[in-house]
């Protein structure tokens, strides 16, 4: 295992241990590494500020539940993947369909590129996207059968996001057909939400200008609330998530009147919501 496939393990570990802590005899057990390699891999995680060394081990701090989009890429990605094609199948022809940041948003993104091929013939675009998240505009522009459009803002590297006044100004101005969200957790009780506010106030605003609100989140981040809500779940009319997405949670959502999507390969169970 390569040191940062090895990171991103450390890190996984990391934020879904239940106290928030790990010790270097839990990593040395689990990766079936040497005691010296976890500490270099703790030291240089610490100087990154992902987490806090103490002696023995390290611990969770605030700036590791908002990880670096590079840091996040390689976790749950045969589940992103499933839930993007899911969401992909979703939009329809012609639709303005808004892209906020982030993995799971790169991977519907992608998804909904190669349907645009399927539709080459077609002599207008297959779908307008609209986004603040400039790694996902740069990968579709590419792409000529779909219609770009970038709002403005100031970019943050944790998720290349565009956010700020800038941003909200152009967006303010929009309708959108289908806003797909990406988040860092939902729950019935809390609904969408994200870890920093100015995210969360950027794809508040694409939730608002759009008719419909799909959310993509693996199951990891199912039954979860973050600190900055972006809508509340009646806002939002699909949840498409995985079948690692704990059971009661789901029927929570469900019980508020969300469609909870699940998927798991080719298979996709869908709630009568």
């Amino acid at each position: 295992m390569d040191k940062l496939a090895r990171w991103n393990q450390l890190v996984e570990m990391l934020t879904t241990a239940e106290d928030g802590r790990l010790s270097i005899e839990q990593v040395v057990e689990t990766l079936n590494v040497s005691a010296a390699t976890v500490r270099r891999d703790f030291d240089e995680l610490a100087n990154q500020q992902l987490l806090t060394r103490t002696r023995g081990g390290a611990v969770a701090n605030g700036v590791s539940y908002d990880l670096p989009l590079r840091y996040k890429t390689a976790r749950h990605p045969s589940e992103k993947h499933w839930i993007a094609e899911a969401a992909a199948k979703l939009v329809e022809a012609g639709q303005v369909v808004g892209l906020n940041g982030g993995t799971t948003t790169t991977e519907v993104g992608r998804a909904l590129a190669v349907r645009s091929r399927v539709v080459s013939e077609r002599r207008e675009p297959f779908l307008t996207v609209v986004t603040n998240a400039v790694n996902i505009a740069n990968e579709l522009t590419l792409h000529p059968m779909l219609k770009v459009v970038v709002v403005g803002g100031v970019a943050r590297p944790q998720s290349y996001e565009l956010i700020g006044p800038l941003a909200m100004t152009l967006l303010k101005d929009m309708t959108l057909d289908v806003a797909i969200l990406g988040v860092d957790a939902i729950d019935a009780e809390t609904g969408a939400s994200a870890h920093h506010e100015g995210e969360a106030s950027i794809n508040q605003l694409m939730g608002t200008r759009a008719k419909k609100v799909f959310v993509v989140a693996d199951g990891s981040k199912v039954g979860r609330a973050a600190f900055a809500r972006i809508l509340p779940i009646q806002r939002v009319d699909a949840v498409i998530t995985d079948t690692t997405a704990p059971s009661e949670a789901v029927r929570d959502i469900e019980s508020a009147g969300c469609r909870v999507v699940e998927c798991q390969a080719n298979t996709v169970t869908q709630s009568e919501a």
